[in-house]
């Protein structure tokens, strides 16, 4: 499966009349924040694809519309309607799609009073009540998800010392316990072409998005592990 990560920017390489020759191959999109609604649709009237994405802590105009995600439950495919863009919103989420199961943790970390800003005691909590949901894939999938789709990046990876830029601890916890094969972030340009894109952590990938870059799963992305070597983590301390 062929992926087309996009987060951050506008790519003229993504907004054109080409897109269609350039992406024919892909079978997803992931939008991991920060760009407008029209953009998002662009791409999925072009492409024809499903497209998942979260919200940053920008381009926040039709936030409001999907509700206060943090109050949710995780149960998306329950309770989620498909927007009129046709993109997808799975901030604070769960959901399958094309044979893989997506996590999505949407925001930054808080550095004033603006929207979709979060505390790392807040996006922890955030994330465990999505544990439910992860424990039910891992008895009837065999896994907990494939893919973490995140706006900010976790702690010490990718991320800035400015508070705005700062990565969550909490995911460094996530990729421990739940062990996504990849990790695919924004919130983090690059505008030097030797910037490191691509970090391992564990048993995770951990890719900036930033832009556009395409990632190929190849053809299984699940795995097993023992329940029972899992368990222990998810009640230590993060």
């Amino acid at each position: 499966m062929k992926i087309l990560c996009i987060s951050d920017q506008i790519d003229p390489v993504v907004y054109s009349s080409a897109i269609k020759d350039r992406f024919a191959d892909v079978d997803l999109v992931l939008s991991a924040g920060d760009l407008p609604m029209d953009y998002l649709e662009f791409i999925v009237s072009s492409l024809n694809k499903p497209l998942l994405f979260v919200f940053g802590n920008h381009n926040l105009e039709e936030y409001h519309y999907y509700g206060n995600s943090t109050d949710l439950t995780g149960w998306s495919e329950a309770i989620e309607p498909y927007h009129s863009s046709g993109a997808v919103h799975v901030g604070f989420k769960v959901r399958r799609e094309g044979g893989l199961i997506v996590a999505g943790l949407e925001g930054s970390m808080k550095y004033n009073r603006g929207e979709n800003q979060y505390t790392n005691s807040q996006m922890m909590w955030a994330i465990l009540k999505l544990v439910p949901v992860l424990l039910i894939n891992r008895i009837f999938r065999g896994r907990f998800l494939d893919i973490l789709l995140t706006h900010a990046s976790p702690l010490g990876i990718h991320d800035k010392n400015d508070p705005c830029h700062r990565g969550f601890k909490a995911f460094l916890w996530f990729m421990k316990v739940f062990k996504p094969k990849y990790l695919i972030h924004g919130h983090i340009h690059l505008y030097d072409l030797s910037a490191v894109r691509a970090t391992t952590y564990r048993e995770t990938l951990v890719l900036n998005a930033y832009s556009h870059y395409v990632i190929d799963t190849g053809e299984t992305i699940g795995r097993i592990a023992p329940l029972r070597s899992v368990l222990p983590d998810i009640f230590s301390p993060p």
